[in-house]
This record gives structure tokens, sequence and C-alpha cells, in this order.
């Protein structure tokens, strides 16, 4: 018997997939990191194997990680019955919302002003966003924790969260 996700051998215990009453077998590593999967990323690169199984748990479960990992291209290599995918996709939803943060870590938050820390071409605006310019009352990408949407020398663009410093 072997963890249904990585292979491994030790310390086996059962998981049940919700919202169904079905389940696999993982080890204690993969039960660690199933809460916060980029915490122990390399570890996954597993799912490059078993994202291929017959057993729609383990698809469901493989779906699931790779959507928190953000492998698209993992995601779209990987076919799902509609039913198993509707499935898959129950439990996504209900997680709640990553945080976006600015380069230092902080919350940002609707409103909140903030100051580019480097100088950024903007694609298709024919300028470029300077650092240290101040961008005030910002608002959040919908569905993307790593980007804000701000007013740029009158033009409203995405701005990355990793250029930005919170004020």
């Amino acid at each position: 018997m072997a963890c249904d996700l990585c292979g491994n051998k030790e310390d086996l215990s059962v998981y049940n997939v919700v919202p169904r009453d079905e389940n696999i077998t993982i080890c204690a590593i993969c039960a660690s990191s199933l809460e916060d999967p980029v915490a122990n990323e390399k570890h996954w690169n597993c799912l490059h194997d078993s994202m291929w199984s017959t057993e729609p748990a383990v698809q469901v479960m493989a779906f699931r990680i790779l959507s928190k990992l953000g492998a698209q291209d993992q995601l779209d290599m990987l076919y799902l019955e509609d039913d198993v995918r509707t499935w898959a996709e129950e439990d996504l939803e209900k997680d709640e919302a990553v945080p976006t943060r600015d380069s230092n870590g902080n919350l940002l938050f609707e409103g909140d002003s903030v100051s580019i820390i480097k100088d950024l071409p903007v694609k298709g605006a024919g300028f470029t966003a300077k650092q240290g310019t101040t961008v005030k009352n910002i608002r959040m990408a919908p569905g993307d924790s790593t980007h804000i949407q701000g007013r740029v020398n009158g033009t409203m663009i995405f701005l990355k969260t990793a250029f930005l410093k919170k004020l």
C-alpha cells in the first residue's frame, strides 16, 4: 500500500475527499501539506504522475492541489469528466480568498495607498510608472491576489503587488 498522491509507503492514513464520501490513502507529508501546498511546493512534483490516476478521488485531490499552486500548465493537461470536475471545484469555492499583500508582506485593502518601489514600464500605455509614485485608493483585482488596480498618470492600470509598498 502506498500514498495515492506521492507513492510514499510510510505513515499512511485514510483521507476523506469531501463533499463525497470517498477516501484515498495519503502519507503524513501529503496530509500536513494539504492546507497550504505552497509551503511544500517541491513535494507536489509527484502530482505529475498521480494526476493521471483512474480513481476520481485522486484526480479531484490533484486538481485541488494544482489549483492552489497555480500550476496552470498541469491543470490544462488534466482531463476530468464533468461530474468529477464539479466535485473538484466544490471545495475550492469554499476556500477563503488569498489575502493581497505588498512586497513587505503587509495586507492591502480596498482604498489603501501604495508606493511603487521600482520603475515599471506600462505595456500598451506608452509610459513608465516611476519609482516612488504614490497610487491612492487602490482596488483589488478580482480573483487575483498578486495584482491591484490603481490610477497612475491618470490611467487605470494593473500593478503587481511585488513592486508595491503600503503607505
